[in-house]
């Protein structure tokens, strides 16, 4: 009766039921504005317009077909949902913000990135258009002089993590999806609040979403009565808004300005295999030392001030208080790279393109998710057959079934087109990682589906020509050992419900 309770009085449950609520007045009048022979003609001539303004939109095919196949059966209906979950437009208001997260890179990146180098340094043609496309569209550029490490599992990168905050000496950015109570958000948070009081600067943000079950209605006001400079990234407001859909799915920590950390951990101790919910946890974690780290801070404070509504110049700003004061040797390039749903360059999913179209030998790719678009299932198959050996590893026990009803529907056709599939049979794993043909990487927290090619703010570290590329293939090299391929007999032994569940879900997977 207690868990009951605690779900229904749950912010997360409160908030969905008033949700369903406005959905259900929506269906209430449709259904009346239906009711005779004149007003279905209407309501279908409305859907039949509605539909080929979707059409002529440059959405992905994938989101369009979600949309077409709730409006023709439910004209009324689905017209209301896609004017307001569906229709992404956000108006003059949006439109300004937008200007205001873009340029805020923009403005500084002549002037206060001495650090950066050009592209040109690149050796490999192939490389430097990658780089190029970064830096053209999210305005993130290249740098040497930054030594990098991978950990390989959440439970290595924490002792690391907590060593450098307690050494911070200046300031301490994070940012996260999640927070939730636990050994490691308690010990961070006295360490935190201890810095606080040596007079080290300490930002932190979350997002609400992420942490509706978790954290509490306000609890940035209680993080700032410790003397943290906290956000809650999107607050949760039932109501029917577009904007609801945007998520902070980013996982950033700076300290000083030298050392970054991003990857896929939380601050949850099911990141560090404190807490089994779905078996042993793998994930990684990619830290930065050195000029790249810039980047990181940069793109901390572009979302810090769009989140608190305030720009960096209204507020003085000033960037060279944040800047790296260390070198650190490297043998390769690195680039920190955003990506914002508030722009029309869709720059994570085009990387993880670039990678694969041209792969001369293999890609391999850990991913918790695996709800792909048609360019993307096409690029991965079209690889496989040109002789590159492509592997994807998912995890065998989901967090979230339905997700992984559509990741496991994705499987058929590219197994049938040569793709490998794998599943990390000790549990789930979380990580996100690229990597091919020993020259380029990418750890970050982008997942392999739609929400988070479109819907969410992400960052990504591309490694090109270092030697931490080559330690992201020996990880998933181990990490295939204990996995489990997915073979054409298994698809073929799938129930006939399961494959038709799996079908249908597919086909409103961009719409979740």
């Amino acid at each position: 009766m207690k868990k009951v309770l605690k779900i229904v009085t749950s912010r997360l449950f409160i908030s969905f039921l008033l949700l369903f609520v406005q959905i259900g007045f929506l269906g209430f009048l449709a259904f009346r504005m239906t009711s005779n022979f004149n007003a279905i003609l209407t309501s279908c001539l409305l859907g039949l317009l509605l539909g080929i303004f979707i059409c002529s939109r440059d959405d992905n095919p994938s989101y369009k077909v979600g949309w077409l196949l709730l409006i023709i059966p439910f004209p009324i209906f689905g017209i209301f949902l896609y004017l307001v979950f569906g229709n992404k437009k956000l108006g003059k208001w949006g439109r300004r913000k937008i200007k205001s997260y873009s340029e805020i890179v923009k403005e500084h990146e002549d002037v206060d990135f001495p650090q950066q180098c050009s592209t040109s340094e690149l050796d490999d043609p192939i490389l430097k258009r990658q780089a190029d496309y970064i830096q053209s569209t999210s305005s993130f550029g290249l740098f040497r002089d930054t030594s990098t490490k991978l950990f390989s599992l959440g439970d290595d990168s924490y002792p690391v993590i907590m060593d450098c905050i307690r050494n911070a000496r200046k300031f301490i950015l994070l940012e996260f999806f999640i927070v939730d109570e636990g050994m490691m958000w308690t010990q961070m948070l006295e360490v935190l609040t201890q810095k606080v009081k040596e007079g080290v600067e300490v930002y932190f943000m979350y997002d609400d979403m992420g942490s509706i079950n978790t954290r509490p209605a306000g609890y940035s006001s209680k993080l700032k009565e410790l003397g943290i400079n906290a956000a809650t990234f999107n607050p949760v407001q039932p109501r029917m808004n577009p904007i609801l859909n945007y998520r902070d799915h980013r996982k950033i920590l700076v300290i000083d300005g030298n050392i970054g950390f991003s990857g896929g951990i939380n601050l949850a101790d099911e990141y560090i295999n404190r807490k089994i919910r779905f078996g042993h946890w793998k994930d990684s974690v990619i830290m930065l030392q050195g000029s790249a780290v810039l980047s990181m801070t940069l793109m901390f404070f572009q979302l810090y001030y769009f989140t608190i509504k305030r720009s960096m110049q209204d507020s003085a700003f000033d960037i060279q208080k944040y800047m790296p004061t260390m070198k650190a040797p490297s043998d390769g390039f690195v680039q920190v790279f955003g990506d914002s749903p508030l722009d029309m360059h869709n720059v994570s999913e085009n990387e993880y393109l670039q990678i694969i179209n041209t792969a001369t030998r293999y890609v391999w790719i850990t991913t918790p998710y695996l709800i792909l678009d048609n360019e993307m299932i096409t690029a991965l198959i079209l690889a496989a057959q040109s002789g590159v050996d492509v592997r994807i590893i998912t995890p065998h026990f989901p967090d979230k079934k339905t997700v992984f009803i559509v990741t496991q529907a994705n499987y058929r056709r590219l197994v049938l087109g040569g793709v490998k599939i794998f599943e990390y049979t000790p549990g789930f794993i979380h990580s996100k990682a690229f990597v091919s043909d020993d020259r380029v990487a990418v750890v970050g927290t982008t997942n392999m589906d739609y929400r988070s090619f479109y819907l969410h703010f992400e960052c990504s570290v591309v490694l090109y020509q270092t030697s931490t590329v080559v330690e992201v293939r020996d990880d998933i090299e181990r990490t295939l050992e204990v996995c489990q391929a997915i073979t054409g007999q298994d698809l073929a032994d799938t129930p006939w419900i399961k494959k038709k569940a799996q079908q249908i879900i597919s086909l409103f997977a961009p719409m979740l």
